[in-house]
Order: C-alpha cells, then sequence, then structure tokens
C-alpha cells in the first residue's frame, strides 16, 4: 500500500492548519492592537514624544499719568530636565587650538555646571531628578535671567539633550522704591500688596500653552512646536501720579523727617478740580525690587491712605467751614478768648502757648489756632450737627481708591461722644482720620464746597487696546460755595499773619493753610502722652484753589510742633505751582478782621 501521497497531504494540512492559526494569531494580536487597546497605546505612544507645557501671559505694566512705567516685566527662564532621560552625557566643545573636543560629564558634573551657571542649588536639582527618575518634566531652578538661560542653552547644544526651558514673566520696578507704596510688589505666591493686588484683574495675563515632540533620544524635534493655546498679555493701569513729583515729595518727607528724628511721614498732593492724586508719598517706603530690605510690615503698603491718627488742628478748617454752612457764625463772630477753659464735668482744653484773655474773631481764632475759642463757637453746633457734616466730608468711608487696608470707620456716632469728646472733635482730637482723608477736606473747601472722590487710577488699557476708564466722578455738596471760599479766605490769615508766616510763605502766591499738632494716645490707654503728630494742610493759589497739598511726620523727637512740617510743606507746595505753571496771584487777599 503506497502511503508517501497521504503522509504528504497529512503534512501539507497540518502546515497549513499551523499558518492559519499563526494567522489568526496576529489577527487577533492587530485586532487587539488597532481596536481594543488603540486608544490607550496611543496616549502612552503621545505621552512618550509628545510634551505639553505652559506659556505665559505676561503681566501689564503700571504706569505714571506720561505713561512712564512704574512696574513692568522682564523675561526670566524657568530650566527643566526629562528625568526619564538624565544620563552621563558627552559634551563638544572647542579647546585653545581651536579644535573640537569631547568631554564627558556625569548627570552630578551637569547639575553642578547649571548650579554653577544660574546661582542655583545642585543638590536641590539632583532631589527633582530622582523624586520621579521615569517623570518627562521637572524644574531644576526658576526664574533665571537671559544671560543664564544662554549659557544653559549653550550647555544643553553641547550634547545635553536632557535639558529644557520655559519662558516666564517676571515683575521689575524701573524707579525702584519711587511710588511703591502704591504699586506694591509681585511675590512667589503672586500679588502681595498694593495696586499689584488690588488692581490684578487689569494686569494679570493669561496663561496659554504649547506642545512639541520628542524623539526616542529626549531631543526636541525641530519644527514640532504647536500652540493649542494662546497666552494673552495683561493690560495697562495708568495712575494720575506725576512721577517727578513723587519723586520730589518722598526726597522732602524723608529729607525732614530724618532731621526731626520722626518715625514716619506721609505727604499727599490732590488736584482740586478733579480728586486726582498727583502724589501720595510715605517715608519709610518699600523698594519692591527687594522688599527684604522692608523691616516693618508697616511700610510695605501706604500709611497715607492706612494709617489713621488724631488730625489736630487741621480739623479746625472743617468746623470753621461747618459753622459758616449752618449760620451758626461769620468770619467776624466774635469770641473772647482765654488760655484755657474748665468745665462742669471736671475737663479742661487750653491753647498751645499760653497768652492772656484775647478777643478774637473766627478768623483770629484760626490764625492762632485756638482750641478754647473754636470751642467757644463750636458748641453753637449740636454734637450731631456735626457728626453728619462729618460724615458728608466723607470721614466715615474708605476713599473712592479702595487702596488695600484702609480703615473704614474714623469717627464714632455723636450717640456715644461723651462731653469731653463732643468739644475735642472740634479739634481733631477723639477722632481718626488718614492723611488722604485730611486732603480731601480741603479739597472739598477748594472746590468751592464739592467733595469729589479721590483718583489714584486713570483707567487700564486691555492687550487688544480695549480702554476701561475710571468710573465717572461725581461731586457731592458738602457745604456752601459761601462756606467753603470764605473758609478759604479765613485760612490765608495763617499764612500771612500765623505763628508760621515765614515758613509758609510763598513769594508771588495767595496760600490757606492750617497747621496742626495733634497729641497722640498712650498705647495702653491711659490717655495722652508726650508723642506728638505734627502736620500742615493747604490750598494754592488761595483765590483760584488748584491744588492741596499735606504733609504730616508721626513722633517727631526734636521738634514737635507744626513748625517741623512748615518748611517741607513750602518745598512742596512750591515746586508744584512750579510744575504745573500756575500763575502768580494779582489780587490782594481780602482784608477780614481778626480781633474785636
Amino acid at each position: 500500500m503506497n502511503t508517501a501521497p497521504r503522509s504528504r497531504r497529512l503534512r501539507a494540512t497540518l502546515a497549513m492548519a499551523v499558518v492559519i492559526a499563526l494567522v489568526g494569531v496576529f489577527v487577533v494580536r492587530l485586532a487587539d492592537i488597532q481596536l481594543v487597546q488603540a486608544a490607550e497605546l496611543n496616549a502612552q505612544s503621545q505621552n512618550k514624544r509628545e510634551i505639553q507645557q505652559v506659556t505665559y501671559g505676561d503681566r501689564g505694566d503700571i504706569t505714571a499719568n506720561d505713561g512712564t512705567v512704574l512696574a513692568g516685566s522682564v523675561t526670566r527662564y524657568n530650566i527643566t530636565a526629562a528625568p526619564a532621560f538624565a544620563d552621563d552625557v558627552t559634551v563638544t566643545g572647542t579647546g585653545a587650538d581651536g579644535e573640537k573636543t569631547k568631554v564627558a560629564m556625569s548627570v552630578d558634573q551637569v547639575l553642578a555646571e547649571v548650579a554653577e551657571i544660574t546661582g542655583g542649588s545642585a543638590e536641590t536639582m539632583q532631589e527633582a531628578l530622582t523624586r520621579d527618575p521615569e517623570a518627562n518634566f521637572a524644574f531644576l531652578v526658576k526664574g533665571v535671567d537671559v544671560d543664564a538661560f544662554r549659557a544653559v542653552r549653550d550647555l544643553k547644544n553641547s550634547g545635553v539633550s536632557w535639558l529644557y526651558f520655559e519662558r516666564q514673566s517676571a515683575r521689575t520696578y524701573p524707579n525702584g522704591s519711587v511710588a511703591g507704596n502704591l504699586t506694591g510688589f509681585v511675590g512667589t505666591d503672586g500679588p502681595q500688596a498694593g495696586l499689584e493686588r488690588t488692581a490684578d484683574s487689569c494686569l494679570a495675563g493669561t496663561n496659554g500653552s504649547e506642545t512639541y515632540e520628542r524623539g526616542a533620544d529626549g531631543v526636541q524635534l525641530p519644527g514640532s512646536t504647536v500652540t493649542t493655546k494662546e497666552a494673552v498679555a495683561g493690560g495697562t493701569l495708568q495712575l494720575t501720579v506725576d512721577k517727578d513729583l513723587q519723586y520730589m515729595t518722598q526726597q522732602a518727607i524723608a529729607e525732614q523727617g530724618q532731621a526731626i528724628g520722626a518715625e514716619s511721614a506721609t505727604a499727599v498732593v490732590q488736584e482740586v478740580a478733579t480728586g486726582k492724586l498727583l502724589a501720595v508719598a510715605d517715608w519709610p517706603t518699600v523698594d519692591p525690587n527687594d522688599v527684604n530690605l522692608t523691616k516693618d510690615v508697616g511700610d510695605l503698603g501706604s500709611k497715607a491712605f492706612t494709617a489713621s491718627y488724631e488730625p489736630g488742628s487741621t480739623f479746625k478748617a472743617m468746623t470753621a467751614a461747618m459753622l459758616l454752612d449752618s449760620g451758626k457764625a461769620t468770619p467776624t463772630s466774635q469770641a473772647t478768648v482765654p488760655y484755657s477753659r474748665s468745665f462742669p464735668w471736671g475737663g479742661e482744653i487750653h491753647d498751645a502757648s499760653f497768652h492772656p484773655t484775647e478777643r478774637l474773631t473766627l478768623t483770629g481764632i484760626l490764625r492762632d489756632s485756638s482750641n478754647v475759642g473754636i470751642s467757644l463757637l463750636g458748641q453753637n453746633l449740636s454734637a450731631q450737627a456735626r457728626y453728619d457734616y462729618m460724615v458728608k466730608f466723607g470721614l466715615n468711608e474708605p476713599t473712592a481708591v479702595g487702596f488695600l487696608g484702609e480703615p473704614t470707620q474714623g469717627v464714632r456716632a455723636a450717640s456715644s461722644w461723651d462731653q469731653q469728646t463732643s468739644i475735642n472733635t472740634m479739634f481733631g482730637q477723639g477722632v481718626s482720620t488718614t492723611a488722604l482723608h485730611v486732603a480731601s477736606i480741603f479739597q472739598t473747601l477748594g472746590n468751592h464746597g464739592v467733595r469729589l472722590p479721590s483718583q489714584l487710577v486713570e483707567g487700564c488699557t486691555a492687550a487688544d487696546g480695549t480702554v476701561t476708564p475710571a468710573p465717572a466722578v461725581e461731586g457731592t455738596t458738602v457745604v456752601s460755595p459761601y462756606a467753603a471760599d470764605t473758609t478759604v479766605n479765613m485760612l490765608e490769615s495763617v499764612v500771612s499773619a500765623g505763628e508760621q508766616k515765614d515758613a509758609l510763605t510763598i513769594p508771588g502766591y495767595r496760600v490757606a493753610a492750617k497747621t496742626g499738632t495733634a497729641e497722640m494716645a498712650r498705647a495702653d490707654g491711659t490717655g495722652y502722652g508726650s508723642d506728638r503728630v505734627v502736620s500742615v494742610a493747604g490750598i494754592a493759589p488761595a483765590e483760584d484753589p488748584k491744588y492741596v497739598v499735606v504733609v504730616s511726620f508721626t513722633k517727631p523727637s526734636t521738634m514737635k510742633t507744626s513748625a517741623a512740617a512748615a518748611p517741607t510743606f513750602n518745598k512742596i507746595m512750591s515746586q508744584v505751582l512750579e510744575m504745573y505753571r500756575v500763575p502768580p496771584s494779582t489780587e490782594p487777599a481780602p482784608a477780614i478782621p481778626q480781633t474785636w
């Protein structure tokens, strides 16, 4: 029997069966890969070769009123790495003879080189690499400047393919401490103080993203970068502040503050007709480029906006305006004014310097800054009426600026005043204000009785050019034009005939001002101590008010009267009148009787 054909057929059948089985396995495996596991495998593949990174939207600038940048952004770089590809390398270079060289570098040597270039810590970088050895991304050092970036880039190009970079923005303040109290600063956790924080919605950029592909060796493939989301820059915040005036004002209060041994000082320059703040200076003040130099947390912002104090005799200008507006007094209302005054409840007040009993008009009382005199005429107006005027002057609300840390209330309800407090409030004791509140009082008087919101920001210009201006200014009528204008005229007597006339007079200009020497309450609540806040607030030119200047010094040690503030007021106001080319006064001040 011939079995050979049968055997051949059997082998062929078996071979065919094996082939069919193998094809079946491949088909099943191919179906599993292409259909069942396709999404997962694609994701894994994409994760190995496609890298996503953030693209940063630059933070917008803060500028002065002329466009000078007070806070801006500069380019910085984060140095990153792919731990999964971090390995010893051979880098190429050029020897002294111009020949190409090759040098082996371990991972530790590469990190040491990066640390030397950037000033970072090699140990910290090593920890970042080893935290997850299979990761595709790790930060080595953040925020290096352009020179350091270029040096690390050269190292990468020489053969360290596992180094990468991210571009980001960092904050810089080109004028240092000039307006640093207003701009605030940005820290590692974002905006920390001032306008950087309160105006973040204008300034903050919107980050985007991009992807690039990487080869099996970890090297970025040229031309593979794809933007997945566009980054958008932040807007520009324009302030009302005059940079040159801000600088001069800061210098003036710092110089005098040091000379009189003061603890701190503030100065405000405000435009009467608009409420715009042209300068808001503090001393000491922060340099946003090096915040660590500022030891007192209270100096990181602006005490002109946030520090409450009893204003003292600058308040008498407001009390006089109340009396005129209510018809309870005239500029020539008469009072017999002794040095001191005692009350049935045991309280006593007195004037700053001893004097015999005098016959003074309301104008003379302002000229001599008499506590006793203002109390004699001020008592014609009820405590509730005076409180209501204070509220209309804005003393119980933050300014319209909304600066970070502003107090929300400075005057307690009249119903809570005791009899002594009711008397003291007439000359600025027993109430709290800020330098901005005092400036607002004088802006109101200079603006014929209409209080305008204090304005620090002109508006925000978005990256696409869209401008969001500051809200429209709406004034509040506080006192009549007669009361305001007449008060300004009465305050001219302080400059022309008061104790500080030599220091306050500005040749060629009519100036209206009020001095203040306020007692400071002891921290333990046991009454007033020897510390003082000395100040001058004023308006010029008096016949057509343009500008308000308020200067104050806290806790001077060598000169504890308003004489310490008068020269600085003169210096700043003179500069303002010159800078803005205000014509000299052409008419004399009205002659208002000061005695009877």
